[in-house]
């Protein structure tokens, strides 16, 4: 092969897309659509809620009722003295969205039933918060049989709600505050990306081979660079094209990062907090106390690091801020290319065999599954990233680049990321040299359904 040759191809391949108006659009619009998806259904969470729904109570067991405290988005109306024909009767007439019916109490299972009318279907939302309603008076109300004082108080005084505040050590024993929520969306939004990214531009590789081989270009482009040159400078070609989207993605999003964590303000939130950290030991100073003895009279000064463990947001703040951002480009970068070359080949070596995207639904199934397979194996990784199904899942090269890079922000040995990286690598070569033969004969295989027993004969050709 003639690396000339094959650049020229991949000159085409990337100039033929880039200057494309949809790759600009998605391009630069990337970016945004992913902060949209982030804020998009929150603000349809908020402007989807009940509003202004006016639901009649009907309480044959006289303990439910009072739970019912009507809010701006719905008002509860007392209707126990009427009877439940009636009220159904005359429900349009009382301006009722719903009605809701309390029978008397169960003696033996000491509960109610409860029945709910509506003249469309009740809304989740509604009916989770009638059942807790109910739930609540039930419970009290059986508190309240046994014969012990300030038995609720005691029972909400014994319930327990702890929460876990996690923090990883580094090589040095530093400890750092840290969020394994945050790992693990970090872990599926990248695992998704990449999956993306790989059955996308795959795809796109396939289906330049099919429409140039349909409209006969090919016969032209082979009579001047051999079909192996050609199946490579498209495929780096469509990479290249991949790479270029990313990193530009990467740029457009520090920038929106940047802007955002300006207009948030969390510095000068971090600056506060050392400031009151600052004022804490000038006061200490001036007692004459250091920090031992602060401790043994149970003032123990709090760090900047503690101060801001008291939200949430500390802590997601405080992990986003200690991710090797640097590593996860590098590897997604890495496994994207590899991964990408490696099914690639796969999917050229597909539309060569094919005439049109029909005829590729049964050749594409082998190649698929694996593919899918390893996207569910990375949806779980971030409950347990070193299980044996992950561990191996991060090591097989068909599935290894969705995997792999679902681990990384969890930590993995170095010896692991390198053992993958060969394996990969491995595979790579062993799929292009199979894919290059198959190629060379099918791109110009015309007037016949192609089937695995014919692409098993072009293997064994010289």
């Amino acid at each position: 092969m003639k690396f000339r040759n094959i650049q020229t191809v991949i000159a085409r391949e990337y100039l033929t897309r880039v200057k494309k108006k949809s790759f600009l659009l998605i391009t630069f619009l990337g970016p945004v659509f992913f902060a949209a998806i982030c804020i998009v259904p929150s603000l349809i969470m908020f402007f989807a809620e009940d509003n202004g729904k006016r639901v009649g109570i009907i309480d044959q067991s006289g303990i439910v009722m009072e739970k019912f405290v009507s809010t701006d988005a719905v008002a509860y109306t007392d209707y126990s003295a009427e009877h439940p024909d009636s009220l159904k009767a005359h429900f349009k007439g009382y301006g009722l969205d719903a009605m809701v019916v309390i029978s008397p109490i169960d003696s033996v299972s000491r509960s109610v039933s409860v029945t709910a009318y509506s003249s469309s279907p009740l809304s989740v939302d509604m009916k989770e918060a009638i059942g807790s309603k109910v739930d609540d008076a039930i419970e009290d109300w059986r508190l309240g049989l046994y014969d012990v004082g300030d038995l609720k108080q005691i029972m909400s005084e014994v319930k327990s709600d702890v929460s876990v505040t996690t923090y990883t050590l580094g090589e040095d024993g530093e400890e750092k505050l840290s969020s394994s929520e945050v790992y693990m969306i970090i872990s599926l939004v990248l695992s998704m990306i990449i999956y993306m990214f790989i059955a996308m531009f795959s795809g796109m590789v396939m289906q330049s081979v099919i429409e140039e081989k349909a409209s006969r270009v090919v016969e032209v482009l082979v009579s001047s660079v051999k079909a192996t040159e050609l199946m490579f400078g498209k495929i780096i070609g469509v990479a290249c094209v991949a790479l270029t989207q990313f990193l530009l993605w990467v740029v457009l999003t520090a920038v929106l990062v940047t802007g955002v964590s300006a207009f948030i303000g969390f510095d000068s939130i971090m600056d506060s907090t050392s400031v009151q950290t600052e004022q804490m030991n000038q006061m200490a100073q001036g007692l004459g106390m250091d920090q031992d003895m602060m401790e043994a009279a149970g003032m123990a000064m709090p760090s900047a690091a503690e101060i801001a463990d008291q939200s949430e947001l500390g802590a997601i703040m405080s992990t986003l801020s200690e991710l090797n951002y640097v590593q996860l480009i590098l590897g997604f970068i890495v496994y994207f290319a590899l991964g990408y070359l490696l099914y690639a080949s796969l999917f050229a070596a597909i539309g060569s065999a094919v005439e049109n995207e029909a005829d590729t639904q049964q050749l594409q199934i082998p190649v698929t599954i694996p593919l899918l397979i390893a996207f569910f194996i990375a949806f779980y990784a971030f409950k347990a990233p070193d299980s044996a199904v992950v561990f191996w899942g991060s090591m097989i090269p068909f599935t290894s680049p969705i995997v792999m890079l679902a681990r990384i922000p969890f930590g993995v040995p170095a010896w692991e990321l390198a053992l993958s990286i060969v394996l990969l690598v491995a595979a790579f070569v062993a799929c292009a040299w199979m894919s290059a033969k198959i190629y060379r004969i099918g791109i110009l295989m015309f007037g016949k359904k192609t089937t695995f027993k014919d692409l098993w004969k072009w293997l064994k050709q010289d």
